[in-house]
């Protein structure tokens, strides 16, 4: 039951985030942020919100900057949304580099079975 409303409430986190992001927040030192995923603390104290960042290194850390600057904000827009929950977890962002990590892997791959059908 508790593995249950902690999914839910990933799910809604997650959601009201990414609106936040892409329509409250006018920070044009932010990039394409995707919120990839959320996830919260058995309490529900603490939200770890996943954030993919395309673009060269320059504008991951830009973006992770002003998301982290952003923080307060959001978690304020997020807690107007959560009503029907006590209080509003503590919001922090981490950069998911697992686009990165497939991305390495399929041109990994890729060069393998150039190499086989040589």
């Amino acid at each position: 039951m508790l593995k249950e409303r902690i999914r839910r409430v990933e799910e809604l986190i997650q959601e009201d985030v990414a609106d936040i992001l892409q329509k409250k927040i006018k920070d044009p030192r932010i990039g394409f942020v995707t919120v990839s995923g959320v996830k919260v603390s058995k309490d529900l104290q603490n939200a770890l919100v996943f954030v993919t960042v395309l673009g060269p290194e320059d504008n991951v850390k830009k973006s992770l900057e002003c998301l982290e600057n952003a923080t307060g904000f959001v978690r304020t827009e997020l807690s107007q949304r959560l009503k029907h929950m006590k209080y509003c977890p503590k919001i922090t962002f981490k950069y998911d580099d697992t686009l990165q990590h497939a991305d390495k892997i399929n041109r990994l791959l890729k060069k393998i079975h150039d190499e086989e059908a040589k």
